[in-house]
């Protein structure tokens, strides 16, 4: 901020210095008369200056911004009149010889005097039209990094509340599974409830950064994958095939987990036979995950879950991934496919 600051300064400085600077500049090797550069360029210019930060530091934001425009043109009419006034008194009683040679309402020589006056308010509108400019130009950057702070304000609030949601749902779900194994195998439970700790440590501490390397994600989907099979009867077969290479690939943590839930809550059957089948690659900075499991569909009065898992998957990539992913989910051959495909750059 304060670097900014001092560069505006600067460029500030450096735009008045060449502006005063132009006489010998666009006259470099001619004979100057300094009188004349005094009253025709100098003093213009450091009314028009004057003018300019007047408009820019305190007229335009009390007056023009707070829809004051009547009082704006007002105090700016005045000032360009008596700037035009000053200068004129200026010339008369210190440049009597140029004050000699100015037009004058009953000189046919030269221009009208009217015009001659005219010419100099006109040219007293180029530092105020230019003020206005810039300080519009400001103030719709600034309206604009506010609007996009805004909104990055509400994305982060938005997934904040995802991935509160998704955690209790995910240990919902766990503690469904474990529950249902106390009594069929306590040891069995005991382990479960193991393997929960170390996945809820990863949930808790590993999540909260914005990305996580694949592999990270990976190894927390494995293990997942087989506390989940410690439930499922011998009649349910699962595979799982997940790249063993470490790619350098980041994502945004806890993305598939809720489809592999849901395979296990809707692909599993206590009396027929039953599959999951779980696919990931990768192709340079995209990731492509696959899962196809038995549908077996929940009865209507089966409240078990909150149903929040392809809800939140979707808003989540529609937040994060924006024209960056592509998620299809369908029924084929009585098997329940969801792909999902990321590109993380």
């Amino acid at each position: 901020m304060i670097k900014n600051k001092n560069i505006t300064i600067l460029s500030h400085i450096l735009v008045w210095f060449v502006l005063f600077s132009m006489p010998y500049l666009l006259s470099y090797g001619q004979e100057q008369d300094i009188n004349r550069v005094i009253i025709h360029f100098w003093i213009p210019l450091a009314l028009s200056a004057i003018l300019f930060y007047l408009n820019f530091f305190v007229l335009i934001d009390k007056l023009l911004f707070t829809k004051k425009t009547i009082w704006f043109i007002c105090i700016n009419v005045i000032c360009i009149a008596l700037f035009i006034y000053s200068k004129e008194t200026i010339e008369n009683n210190f440049f009597q010889e140029i004050a000699k040679k100015r037009p004058s309402s009953g000189d046919n020589s030269g221009p009208p005097f009217k015009m001659f006056i005219y010419v100099q308010m006109v040219s007293y509108m180029a530092p105020l039209l230019f003020s206005i400019a810039i300080k519009t130009t400001q103030r719709w950057v600034k309206t604009e990094n506010e609007r996009k702070e805004a909104a990055n304000f509400k994305l982060k609030s938005e997934l904040q509340l995802l991935h509160y949601q998704l955690q209790p749902h995910f240990f919902f779900n766990s503690l469904n599974n474990i529950y249902a194994l106390v009594d069929i195998s306590p040891e069995q439970a005991k382990t479960s409830i193991h393997s929960l700790s170390k996945l809820m440590r990863y949930m808790l501490y590993e999540t909260n950064e914005e990305l996580v390397t694949l592999s990270k994600e990976i190894e927390f989907m494995k293990k997942y994958i087989d506390l989940m099979k410690l439930r499922v009867s011998d009649k349910t077969t699962v595979n799982y095939n997940f790249p063993s290479e470490e790619t350098g690939i980041k994502i945004v943590p806890l993305l598939f987990i809720s489809l592999i839930e849901n395979a296990f809550k809707h692909g599993v059957s206590a009396s027929k036979e039953s599959k999951i089948k779980i696919e990931m690659s990768t192709r340079e900075t995209s990731v492509l995950f696959t899962i196809k499991n038995n549908n077996f569909p929940k009865k209507t009065d089966d409240k078990s879950g909150s149903g929040i898992g392809i809800p939140n998957i979707k808003k989540r990539l529609q937040l994060l991934y924006p024209n960056k992913n592509s998620f299809s989910t369908f029924v084929k051959n009585n098997c329940f496919i969801a792909h999902l495909e990321i590109e993380t750059k």
